[in-house]
């Protein structure tokens, strides 16, 4: 990872795997997603905020746990929700 954040040290997942199973929140209550996002603190898989449900940022305001990595074959970026910015 380039450029990363000192929130990177709270990142305990260090191999995403892509493409994912689905949203876990989504597929308990038989939602929809549109891409996916992995916990790299805790590896919970959830959807992006282009999804109805967004539950990579509930998961984010329930946990505070900084980063996720997109979970979408060919995409390897990271996002901190704390700084607000993009880790490749």
């Amino acid at each position: 990872m380039t450029a990363p954040c000192e929130h990177v040290a709270q990142a305990t997942i260090d191999s995403v795997a892509r493409p994912a199973p689905g949203c876990e929140d989504c597929m308990k209550i038989g939602g929809r997603w549109v891409h996916l996002r992995e916990c790299l603190t805790c590896g919970h898989i959830e959807c992006c905020d282009s999804s109805p449900n967004r539950h990579a940022t509930a998961h984010y305001h329930r946990t505070n746990h900084p980063i996720i990595s997109s979970a979408e074959p060919g995409e390897t970026w990271c996002w901190c929700y704390v700084d607000g910015r993009l880790l490749e």
